[in-house]
């Protein structure tokens, strides 16, 4: 078994599987990197790929993923200024290990709209 059990709050946070995974399997930070997987993108090109999270949310991911060496931040002087984020090759290797998890995501949705449809039923009787 992988050694994810701790016993003591102190050797949580010195746990490095405990910090990555919890600052990568963020829905943002997951759905930023997959935004990230064709090309390099500019702060707007990110918000509307994904929709629905707010400019707070986007740049406090975004930096958080550039901290830990996941993508890069360059600045084209302008006018106008143009700053776009890509994935460095950490961040492209975070991409293809995830994307499976995204395929079988997808695939499975049936089965589990089904089993929450059935858990909700009996949760309610």
């Amino acid at each position: 078994m992988l050694p994810i059990g701790v016993a003591s709050k102190a050797e949580a946070s010195n746990c490095s599987i405990r910090s990555i995974l919890s600052n990568v399997t963020g829905k943002w930070r997951m759905i930023i990197i997959l935004a990230l997987e064709d090309e390099p993108k500019r702060f707007g090109q990110i918000k509307r790929c994904i929709g629905d999270i707010t400019q707070r949310v986007l740049t406090e991911n975004l930096r958080g993923l550039q901290r830990d060496g996941y993508l890069t931040r360059t600045v084209e002087p302008g006018p106008p200024v143009a700053v776009s984020y890509e994935l460095t090759p950490l961040g492209r290797s975070l991409l293809e290990t995830l994307k499976p998890l995204v395929y079988w995501s997808h695939e499975q949705m049936d089965h589990i709209k089904t089993a929450r449809i059935e858990y909700d039923r009996t949760q309610a009787d």
